[in-house]
């Protein structure tokens, strides 16, 4: 079910979503390889590169032109010491950054990765079954043939409310991790209560359940997303992340700020996720935000009024808050 619905010949899964990226890198690439990896990329990412002995390169933050730069010189420079060709090229990216609420450039930095005939590995953690107009993800979003894509990663645990991850490619890919990937081979496999969970949110994405569910909930995903986002701007927060993201942080900056306003929130009984170091550099702090299709307007705006009463306890509105917004506020 998974492959049909990435658009990919094989699938597998595993019952952890960070040892999906943890276990898998290493099983692909090994010593005499290269990592260029996403500065922002997810630590299970980061793990998984340190673990698998490649040398690891760092391109600046969803940024073709840079990521070309650094494929040209890592080809013409070759192996530290030795000069030799590198024995595999892999780019490693996300089709939503998780703490910064933005699209991959994807079509982009694939033309970049065909240039140079390195492979290229995405992450759709948080963009699988959320954004598209089939819920299919990033590939869909930016026009991407999933061809064009050598591994398919993604996770249960948001879209589909349940737990682990899967991996998504050729056949052979497939059936060659499943007799090296430590992942698959010594983890425990997920249960078949979390299997259903799965397969039934799939049925419903698809509309293989008989009704149109799957639709509206993809459309409400995006318009609560986008409502939400244009609110907080409009209060005068600063707010990261694009378009139909269902991700969005916005700043706290002080670390001294995370807890006052987490805690303020949740005496209105509004729970927030607040991010800060080492998830996020120091002076960086930062809430995300995370909407799905069964929030209501209500509850929407509910949370907006706390989270902007909570802002001006905290000083947290950076920027000038529009007329607009009192006027949602006042309603």
């Amino acid at each position: 079910m998974v492959a049909r619905f990435v658009g990919k010949p094989a699938a597998m899964v595993y019952g952890m979503g960070f040892a999906t990226n943890s276990t898998t890198l290493p099983a692909l690439i090994g010593k005499g390889g290269l990592i260029i990896s996403d500065s922002l990329n997810h630590s299970s990412i980061v793990a998984g590169a340190r673990g698998s002995g490649a040398k690891v390169q760092v391109f600046q933050h969803n940024t073709p032109s840079h990521l070309e730069q650094v494929l040209r010189e890592a080809i013409a420079e070759g192996q530290p010491r030795t000069r030799r060709p590198w024995k595999k090229i892999i780019v490693v990216v996300e089709g939503i950054y998780s703490m910064e609420g933005e699209l991959c450039r994807l079509s982009e930095i694939v033309s970049v990765t065909q240039k140079y005939k390195a492979y290229i590995y995405l992450d759709e953690a948080h963009s699988i079954g959320a954004i598209g107009k089939t819920g299919r993800g990033v590939c869909e979003h930016d026009g991407v043939d999933p061809a064009k894509i050598d591994v398919m990663m993604g996770t249960f645990t948001k879209s589909f409310g349940s737990c682990g991850g899967y991996i998504a490619g050729s056949k052979e890919l497939i059936t060659y991790l499943k007799h090296v990937s430590p992942g698959h081979i010594y983890a425990t496999s997920m249960s078949p209560p979390a299997v259903q969970q799965v397969i039934s949110a799939l049925k419903v994405i698809l509309g293989e359940d008989g009704s149109d569910r799957g639709a509206r909930k993809l459309a409400q995903v995006r318009e609560n997303s986008n409502y939400f986002r244009q609110e907080l701007r409009r209060m005068g927060c600063e707010v990261l992340g694009d378009e139909n993201s269902p991700v969005m942080p916005f700043m706290l900056y002080n670390p001294a700020k995370i807890p006052a306003f987490s805690r303020e929130c949740l005496k209105r009984n509004v729970a927030v996720v607040t991010v800060g170091f080492p998830a996020t550099p120091l002076l960086l702090a930062r809430a995300r935000v995370c909407i799905s299709a069964s929030h209501t307007k209500e509850d929407l705006d509910l949370g907006l009024e706390v989270i902007s009463e909570v802002s001006d306890m905290a000083h947290l509105k950076y920027f000038p808050q529009m007329e607009s917004f009192s006027k949602v506020k006042s309603v």
